[in-house]
């Protein structure tokens, strides 16, 4: 394979891409690739990979569903993170008897 070429094509892929970051979808491949698992990746790397054959490009309406699955399970993550914090407040003695209903200054 002449490497110049070969470059060639990665470089016009990379100019054609819209998007930065491309969505991609897997081919299969001889060393266990799985077909149609979705990606989304820089241009550089999705040119590299649509011409190698390891991958191709996926329609506009497959990119907006992958992100939007994206974007939701980033929202359940973030969720799940708010949920698992742990809320500290110091108080006084003082501030605590007052919560609890006692008087303040007697012990």
């Amino acid at each position: 394979m002449d490497l110049t070429q070969y470059y060639q094509k990665i470089r016009e892929k990379e100019a054609a891409f819209k998007d930065a970051y491309p969505v991609l979808a897997s081919r299969e491949t001889g060393d266990g690739g799985k077909v149609g698992v979705l990606t989304e990746v820089t241009r550089q790397i999705a040119a590299r990979m649509v011409v190698d054959g390891t991958a191709q490009e996926v329609s506009e309406e497959q990119a907006k569903e992958f992100r939007k699955q994206q974007s939701e399970g980033l929202r359940l993550a973030q969720e799940a993170a708010e949920a698992n914090k742990v809320q500290v407040a110091v108080v006084t003695t003082e501030e605590f008897k007052r919560i609890k209903g006692g008087k303040p200054g007697k012990e």
